[in-house]
This record gives C-alpha cells, structure tokens and sequence, in this order.
C-alpha cells in the first residue's frame, strides 16, 4: 500500500485580506526525475506575493492577470516566490545537485510555492532558478537575495551602468531599491537614495552616497541631473522621474519584463560570498504566522525584506 506523507503549507482557495492564508496539511510533494526536493528553511513576502494574493493588480493588468491567475479563484493556491533549503531527495536524471546541499532560488512558473515545509523544483528550468546558497549567510538571508537582487541586477545591467554614473533609486529602502543601491555601489556609480525620514539611516549603511528624504525634499524639482533613475517600488511616474535624466540617461523601473537567469543568481552568490552586497532583513515570521507577515507588507513601510522561517520538528 502507498503511503502518502503529509507536511504543513499555508494555502488560499480565495483572494482577498491576509486573513485568507490558512495553515492546513498536505501531501508532501514527490520528486519527478529532473527535480530536487526541497526541505524549505526560509521564505519571503515579496510585493508579487501580495498582489497575487489581493488580486490587487494595476486596472491595465487587470483582466490578463485575473485570466492566467485564476479568475473567480486562484489556479495556484500556495504562495511564497523564493525560498532557501536542503536538498532531501533528488530524481534520477538529476546532475547539478546532490541530497544534503544547500540551495537557495525561485519558484517562478511553478504550479507550487514555497510557503510550505517542502517543496520540489526542477535544477534547470525556464522561468525559475535554483544555485548553492552563499556560504556565509542564513537560510533567512539567503531566501531574501533571489528576487529583489536579480531584478535590481538585470535593470541595471541592461542600462549598460557605468563607473562614475550618477544615480539616483526612489524606493531605496524596499527590497529591489536595497540591492540596487549596493550593486550601483559596485559597479562604480555615484549613488542618491530616496526613501522616507525613518530609512535615511538605512540606506546610508547600504552605501548611498547622498540620501534624499521624499517627505522633505522632492528631487523632481531643481535638482542634480542623472544618468540612470531607478523607481523600485512603482509609486511614482515615469514622466516625473525622466524630468531628472539626462537626454542620454535610463529610466528604469520595476514594472518593467525581467528575467531570471542563473548566471545572475550565481553571480549575487560571488557578491554575498565576497561582502560586496548584503541581504537586508526587516522582519520574521514563523510558517504559521504568514498571515501576519502579508498583513505587515500590506502597510507598505517594509524596509528590505520579511522573511518567513519554517522550523521543522519532525
């Protein structure tokens, strides 16, 4: 007789407040022959968790969302984007991974998230990505590097940036605008972060060169020009922010297609290993408490990123 092993999971049969993320019990998934099983440490609350959760979709998005999501329901019931683990078990054709690594990545296109004890991916696919975890930081900063550090990364790369660029990112405290000002720093740019009074302080640390206060000062208005202006967190139009570039300069913004790719993720691996950039962790939360955790990044005042930590007791 086949036994059928159950973990626990957080699932929402329904859109809408935090209150519709529901512990439950379920099975535990099976390797197929190109996949690794997972033993989940770490996940995060990222912004695409909360939007697919509220359905909460920009009015241009609306409809195509709703009809790859899920109309009336959602067609993928658990959450979670990213994640960092231990390899359990591994399918036959499996080369790149062995049981017992440690791995961090992306759950991007796969019918299943990582807001679960366990969670199977394949260890090369096209949407998603999956690499050794850095060897110097926790599982909880490894599951906040992936998403916020690969789109900062291909934006900027594909802006061609530049030693000694100016730039300036609106959003420098959120996950995306966290990583986007340490790899700025990086690659030579003299970096400006905006962010709100309680932030400064933050973004300093993460190695802006000038940190401009939104709630004082609006860097719209008479001020310094730009090569590359980065809006991280959607809130302010494009028009607004091009009046700051140069006529040869970029404007980037999160809302814009990006890709995952594993030569990114290796590469933030090398960063993170060399101390050149560092996860920021804003808070965390324990599996049975993501409701409380989406509920925190509902407010919109997260700084970096909200981790949640999966303890295993058996």
């Amino acid at each position: 007789m086949k036994i059928v092993m159950k973990m626990k999971a957080i699932i929402y049969e329904k859109y809408g407040t935090p209150d519709v993320l529901k512990l439950k019990d379920v099975n535990k998934p099976i390797p197929k022959d190109n996949e690794i099983l997972v033993k989940v440490h770490a996940a995060t609350v990222t912004s695409g968790d909360v939007r697919l959760r509220s359905s909460d979709f920009p009015l241009l998005f609306w409809l195509p969302a709703r009809i790859i999501f899920g109309f009336f329901k959602p067609r993928r019931t658990l959450l979670g984007t990213e994640l960092a683990g231990e390899v359990e078990a591994v399918g036959k054709d499996v080369k790149l991974f062995k049981i017992g690594d440690q791995i961090f990545g992306t759950t991007t296109g796969l019918k299943f998230g990582s807001y679960a004890e366990y969670v199977c991916l394949p260890e090369q696919w096209k949407q998603g990505v999956v690499a050794l975890k850095p060897n110097n930081i926790t599982f909880e900063e490894a599951a906040a590097s992936p998403v916020g550090g690969m789109t900062a990364l291909y934006l900027l790369k594909n802006a061609n940036i530049q030693k000694g660029q100016k730039v300036l990112i609106y959003g420098a405290s959120g996950s995306v605008g966290s990583y986007a000002v340490q790899l700025a720093k990086y690659f030579g740019a003299e970096v400006t972060g905006v962010c709100s009074t309680g932030n400064l302080d933050m973004v300093k640390l993460l190695g802006a060169d000038k940190v401009i206060d939104y709630t004082k000062e609006d860097f719209t208005k008479d001020g310094p020009i730009y090569d590359i202006v980065f809006e991280a967190v959607g809130k302010i139009s494009a028009s607004l922010c091009k009046k700051t570039l140069k006529s040869t300069g970029s404007y980037l913004s999160i809302t814009s297609m990006t890709k995952e790719l594993t030569k990114d993720l290796l590469f933030l691996k090398e960063l993170i290993e060399a101390r050149k950039i560092t996860p920021f962790i804003d808070k965390k939360y324990s599996l049975d408490q993501t409701s409380k955790a989406h509920a925190y990044v509902d407010k919109g005042h997260k700084r970096g990123n909200v981790v949640i930590t999966i303890e295993h007791t058996s």
